[in-house]
């Protein structure tokens, strides 16, 4: 059943739901679903340590191949057959060969990319739930708050508690959309595709200096306003911010050209991605003008921080995996409240050793075939935390 108290408010709301307690053979059966799926977490996680030693390793191999191949242009206004085929580095001012318009707000900039952001005055609810066991009943209180916000996303007030008094729109009259240049070059070399995707820093474009585009539409700062009082919004208006990157020519408001450096193959008048004898491809661009050996050693900490990120992800995924593979002890015991919180206790302390030890020993196989002296001691590492927790347990009592 629902219980519904308003605290005085329209925006605010509690409902009260409860159900039945549930019995000693529903949650025998509730945690024997979550060990499927603690089966399936915990496999996922060695997959997921394995393989990415070997991605760590392989993406270190192909960036230390590409340094020693790597050919500096001595210009980048001239084509040179010499570099055919070769891998280059070079860095310089991006430029394109036509402006972005929006015509619709009547705006243009020398840029790769141009992205309208369109937002809309809209209801957002919030909730807030606690649970607590009343008359052998678990309820369930949620406390609806509704406010008024900007929102670049649609949001389905279908979907309140309440839609009443905070119903959105169901669309946007304008849409966001994002402009890329269709030529992007360095000097005289054009960028691939995959190199333009690579330029995303955006920045937002101050607006101070134009006029309002229509009657309708009003500026205020950095942004369009579709309103009859942009101070004081309604349900339902909108408005627009822009937003660019990678400036590609010298503009009185924005400065000069943003430099690029870019390491990629040479090909004709483009650059492409560069097939290492591995089989990965090399195809970097950072902004700046920076040198072979700084964009190589961004490369390599990037590749650092993203096994360092993935290995903390599989070994939180073993540690959920055991942890809900377990949890089948504790239902068990959860009728008796002081043995049901040291099975707890020892459950976690168990998943927590195991999944650092199962973690540490499944690297260490990844680097059976690369490193075989550092697999060596990570896997006598990995028997630490089963060293250390059987030095908790209390010796057996003497017959």
């Amino acid at each position: 059943f629902q219980q519904f108290s308003d605290t005085g408010s329209r925006k605010e709301h509690v409902k009260v739901t409860s159900e039945p307690k549930p019995g000693f053979l529903e949650r025998l059966s509730e945690t024997s679903g979550g060990m499927l799926i603690g089966l399936v977490t915990f496999l996922l996680a060695f997959y997921l340590l394995f393989t990415n030693e070997g991605r760590a390793l392989r993406t270190a191999k192909f960036l230390n191949e590409g340094l020693s191949l790597v050919v500096p242009l001595d210009s980048i206004h001239s084509i040179s057959q010499q570099n055919e085929g070769r891998l280059v580095h070079l860095a310089g001012a991006l430029s394109t060969s036509k402006p972005l318009f929006d015509p619709s707000y009547g705006l243009s900039i020398q840029a790769v990319k141009l992205k309208r952001n369109v937002e809309m005055y809209q209801w957002v609810e919030y909730e807030d739930s606690k649970e607590y066991e009343e008359n052998g009943e678990i309820k369930k209180e949620t406390k609806y708050s509704y406010n008024t916000e900007w929102k670049s996303e649609v949001v389905n007030s279908r979907n309140f508690d309440r839609e009443i008094g905070h119903k959105n729109p169901s669309a946007m009259a304008v849409e966001s959309f994002t402009a890329v240049s269709p030529n992007v070059q360095v000097g005289s070399l054009v960028l691939s595709k995959g190199l333009v995707d690579k330029i995303d820093d955006f920045t937002q474009l101050g607006l101070s200096h134009l006029e309002d585009p229509h009657a309708d539409v009003t500026r205020g700062r950095d942004y369009f306003y579709h309103s009859d009082n942009p101070r004081h919004p309604e349900v339902g208006d909108l408005r627009v911010s822009f937003f660019y990157a990678g400036l590609s020519g010298d503009d009185p408001h924005l400065g000069t050209a943003d430099k690029v450096t870019v390491i990629a193959q040479q090909q004709g008048d483009q650059l492409v991605p560069y097939h290492t004898k591995s089989g990965d491809v090399l195809e970097i661009l950072y902004p700046g003008d920076l040198s072979v050996e700084e964009v190589f050693q961004k490369e390599h900490e990037s590749n650092t921080m993203k096994t360092w990120a993935l290995r903390a992800a599989g070994w939180l995924s073993m540690f959920v995996g055991i942890s809900l593979m377990t949890r089948i002890f504790y239902t068990l015991v959860d009728w008796f409240p002081v043995v049901r919180d040291l099975v707890n206790v020892g459950l976690k302390a168990f998943a927590l050793c195991m999944a650092s030890s199962l973690s540490l020993l499944t690297i260490s196989v990844g680097w059976l075939f690369y490193h075989p002296l550092w697999a060596l001691l990570l896997a006598l590492l990995s028997i630490v935390p089963i060293m250390v927790a059987r030095s908790h347990v209390p010796p057996k009592k003497q017959q």
